[in-house]
């Protein structure tokens, strides 16, 4: 079984400090820090972060709504509709979390259809043309995106590190099994009481 990201509604206050904390520690998986001398260019616009700079790519979404406010991410599925629909299999589990292998990925937005929570995105991002190429100018390359729950961290999914009010947590195999039990217990004390 695959570890999870999940968020409580009830506790997200929509800082989309998981969005920033996110984007940011992909920027460079050493260091976890953006590069750049001239800083982040971010705005909100119709009520999502956006990013005017095309390497700052958040792999979450924090979705406001009039009712609810919750970060929306990849739930890792044990039979991963996105990867089905993928026609170059780039979506594998590796590792027991759900990747997307770049290299293989042609951007057809299969996958963000089949996903049925809407955790996935396609982005393109120019690149500097191959050394060999025909022409020199700069290309376009599509990426998948999802959560990959930042394997690059030892310490973890950056977003739940940084959430102020803990409204996401990672969950473990380990863990599920335990919450699991925690309520057939307190399941069978209620029938015993009742």
């Amino acid at each position: 079984m695959n570890s999870f990201v999940i968020a409580d509604p009830s506790l997200c206050i929509g800082c989309r400090t998981c969005e920033v904390a996110c984007a940011v520690s992909h920027q460079s998986a050493a260091s976890g820090t953006v590069e750049r001398d001239s800083g982040l260019h971010l705005a909100i616009e119709e009520g999502h972060l956006v990013s005017k700079d095309s390497y700052f790519q958040p792999r979450l979404k924090v979705i406001v709504g009039s009712k609810v406010t919750t970060p929306v991410l990849c739930r890792q599925c044990e039979d991963k509709p996105c990867a089905k629909a993928c026609p170059n299999n780039a979506i594998v589990t590796e590792d027991g979390h759900v990747k997307v292998y770049q290299a293989r990925c042609i951007g057809c937005k299969s996958c963000v259809v089949a996903c049925p929570y809407g955790a996935m995105a396609v982005v393109v991002q120019e690149v500097a043309p191959a050394a060999d190429a025909l022409f020199k100018r700069p290309q376009c390359k599509a990426q998948a995106l999802k959560c990959d729950l930042c394997r690059h961290r030892e310490a973890g999914p950056a977003c739940v590190e940084v959430c102020p009010t803990q409204a996401l947590r990672l969950v473990t195999p380990e863990g599920l099994a335990t919450i699991n039990r925690q309520k057939q217990l307190a399941s069978a004390e209620a029938m015993l009481a009742g």
